[in-house]
């Protein structure tokens, strides 16, 4: 299955962006990005489905939380993703 994850600086950057998310409707997940994604070293992850990925970025733009970082997940692989 295929995810897009939003790197964010911090938890509570992660849950401010789900929240934003939330309110237009689209379900997301948080969780602790990867040592090798960041060199932030307590950086997390929102997960979203990439059907969503449009509508999310400039959503969380408005709401000035636009992402550090954007990768797609495939499995156990992530791949930046370059807008």
């Amino acid at each position: 299955m295929e995810y897009d994850l939003i790197l964010a600086r911090s938890v509570t950057y992660a849950q401010r962006m789900q929240s934003a998310l939330n309110r237009i409707g689209i379900r997301s997940q948080i969780f602790r990005a990867p040592r090798d994604l960041t060199d932030l070293g307590c950086a997390y992850l929102v997960r979203i489905s990439p059907n969503d990925l449009a509508a999310a970025l400039p959503t969380l733009r408005r709401a000035g939380l636009g992402p550090l970082r954007i990768y797609l997940q495939r499995g156990g692989d992530f791949q930046e993703v370059n807008l």
